[in-house]
């Protein structure tokens, strides 16, 4: 995080349209073109970013997959290519950027944050992930290689489903539903572990669980971040503004819904993470309070014991007790039979 703070520091007083990775993810750099249509299917690991070039037959749907934005040249190559604005390609180097869409005359630019949970440290990470769709090919740019994109890989390449029959606007939402479908991954663990919680909060709250709500609390803040802009991109996709969005419009339109449905998820979660924060607070008043009544029981037993062990502990010479012979045994039994007296009592009244 501090690495990210001074590469976007670097970026202060340049001029718009400046190249700079703000990243801190420096890992292979790795081009992949996938090249099909209905009869055909070609998957190339690109090694001269020139080759990209070479796919710009309307006739197939070029789909390039980008991992490693530390190799700035590489994306300002590929962009000179495909004629894509500086600032477009600044915004792809720029990681911290809010998921948004920019519509431009021959392509459509869209960021947006890919999300995966980390099940040892228990925390949510989000990668940005750009978006590039022109007239017949797809452009996405990432900076880790995850598998998530993999089961549309094989569905192209299997040609199982509609994929393959269709247009490029059809692959952005295969790709983008994908994405919207792992939150629904995320979001199922987030259930199970909020069950714990409250299961832990009733049974056995500590000051582990409350560090464990709050880092609940900020991966739930995370989710909600990268969600909600993501619905304003959708809206607009599925409004059909542009030419390039023909044939996918309706399937834009079911990942709406399925966005609006896990938004819903995070902000009921945020209720439930507030009303562990309530439970927590009145259990452990309780059980301050469950205590406190044990040791005023307890202190109350003993006021009448300690008003007779007083009296005796004087030291005058003329206490008639002081000489008979079975004072102390009767004193003693005096004293157990007041103290039973008072449990019996406390019991009677449901006060232990």
């Amino acid at each position: 995080m501090k690495r990210s703070k001074k590469e976007i520091g670097k970026k202060v007083g340049t001029p718009p349209g400046t190249l700079i990775y703000t990243g801190d993810k420096r890992e292979e750099f790795e081009i992949t073109a996938i090249d099909y249509n209905a009869s055909g299917y070609r998957k190339i690991k690109v090694k001269d970013i020139d080759e990209c070039a070479s796919f710009k037959d309307p006739s197939t749907v070029t789909w390039i997959d980008v991992v490693g934005l530390h190799r700035v040249d590489a994306v300002e190559k590929i962009g000179k290519i495909y004629n894509l604005h500086p600032l477009v390609l600044e915004d792809i180097l720029n990681i911290h950027q809010r998921s948004k869409i920019e519509y431009f005359e021959d392509y459509i630019f869209i960021v947006l944050k890919m999300l995966n949970y980390d099940d040892k440290s228990h925390e949510i990470e989000s990668e940005q992930v750009s978006m590039v769709l022109g007239d017949s090919f797809v452009f996405t740019f990432r900076e880790r290689k995850l598998d998530i994109f993999d089961p549309i890989r094989e569905r192209i390449e299997n040609d199982k489903g509609a994929i393959r029959k269709r247009g490029a606007d059809y692959l952005l939402h295969a790709l983008i539903d994908i994405i919207v479908d792992h939150y629904y991954i995320i979001l199922e663990k987030l259930g199970e572990e909020i069950e714990g919680l409250e299961s832990e909060v009733i049974t056995n709250p500590s000051q582990d669980t409350v560090q464990a709500i709050h880092k609940f609390k900020s991966n739930l803040i995370n989710m909600r971040r990268s969600a909600w802009p993501l619905r304003e991109v959708l809206s607009q996709l599925s409004k059909g503004d542009s030419h390039l969005i023909t044939e996918a419009l309706i399937y834009f339109r079911d990942v709406y819904d399925h966005t609006i449905q896990a938004i819903d998820t995070v902000e009921m979660f945020r209720d439930m993470t507030s009303s562990l924060l309530d439970i927590y607070l009145s259990s452990i008043s309780n059980k301050t309070n469950e205590i406190m009544k044990v040791l005023t029981i307890i202190a109350t037993i003993f006021i009448p014991l300690t008003l007779i062990a007083g009296i005796y502990g004087m030291n005058f010479k003329y206490m008639p007790e002081l000489e008979w012979r079975y004072g102390y045994p009767m004193v003693l039994i005096a004293m157990l039979v007041i103290g039973i007296g008072m449990v019996v009592y406390f019991k009677r009244k449901k006060w232990m």
